[in-house]
């Protein structure tokens, strides 16, 4: 489904009038899941890119608005809902802009600092009653769920990667991640914590957006930024911040385990995604061995 500015145009003004004079231009990095665009200053419009992820509209319409007050780091606002159309047949959503950039390793003052944020962050969304949330599952690509729905995926990868990494090793530390399942109260979960939803001004995490994949579960899967993103000290400091027991680390790092393949097997070799999957398998090995 291509959806364009033009298209954007004519869904505002014909459902929200009061904006038609309003510039409608896409952002920078308008992500995968939703197409992003935005409307004058202080609003943007997100549309799903394919109806499997259609759902996540009404589920930040509802509860967005329950998170905000009880986070201290801005989150999306929802202004709007709005209505299929034939020529655009799924539901999408206007929100509050949130001023920032995409976090990167460069523009964060100290790695230790934004791993204690982001472990803040997280903590107080855990701590949002999850008793009526949205258990995890098919709607949110089992996030907060059982890893096993992609034991088959992972050991294919593994398998067909055993020319180039230790096979043993990755099993291992796969097979250590499924080992255990959550036993604990479900929690809230963002679903998606990754660069690409966490915003940074004057060095410090200032927002944290795209909650389409949120649900209530186990948090484990979370934490993968601690090798998606962090260095050894920062990744050491948001662990014991997060101050889960072994068997979530674990399940933690299978999550990551499974990113890092299916990014570095399934895209094209020497391409910055399969060149990032990669690095994130060579640091979950690197930190795996210093245990």
């Amino acid at each position: 489904m291509e959806i364009t500015c033009e298209l954007v145009r004519r869904l505002i003004d014909s459902q929200f009038p009061e904006w038609a004079n309003l510039e409608i231009k896409p952002v920078e990095k308008s992500g995968h899941d939703n197409r992003t665009f935005r409307l004058g200053s202080e609003m943007t419009v997100r549309l799903p890119s394919h109806e499997s992820y259609a759902s996540a509209v009404e589920k930040e319409l509802t509860w967005l608005p329950v998170f905000k007050p009880l986070l201290s780091v801005p989150i999306p606002v929802p202004v709007g809902k709005g209505a299929p159309t034939d020529e655009y047949p799924l539901p999408w959503s206007v929100n509050r802009w949130i001023d920032g950039d995409t976090v990167t390793h460069n523009n964060i003052s100290d790695h230790n600092q934004f791993a204690e944020d982001l472990a803040r962050f997280l903590q107080e969304l855990e701590a949002i009653d999850a008793s009526r949330g949205v258990p995890a599952g098919v709607q949110n690509f089992h996030r907060g769920g059982n890893l096993a729905v992609y034991d088959d995926d992972t050991r294919t990868i593994i398998e067909k990667l055993s020319g180039q990494y230790d096979h043993k090793l990755l099993t291992e530390i796969w097979e250590l991640a499924l080992a255990t399942t959550y036993q604990s109260k479900p929690l809230w979960l963002h679903g998606d914590v990754a660069v690409g939803n966490l915003l940074v001004r004057d060095g410090r995490l200032c927002g944290v957006i795209d909650f389409g994949t949120m649900g209530v579960g186990d948090p484990s899967s979370d934490l993968v930024m601690a090798w998606n993103f962090f260095d050894e000290a920062s990744r050491d400091l948001f662990l014991k911040r997060m101050d889960f027991d072994e068997d979530t680390i674990h399940r933690a790092r299978g999550w990551a385990l499974w990113k890092g393949l299916i990014t570095y097997d399934w895209n094209e070799k020497g391409s910055e995604a399969a060149d990032w999957g990669k690095h994130v398998v060579d640091t979950i090995i690197q930190d795996y061995k210093r245990l």
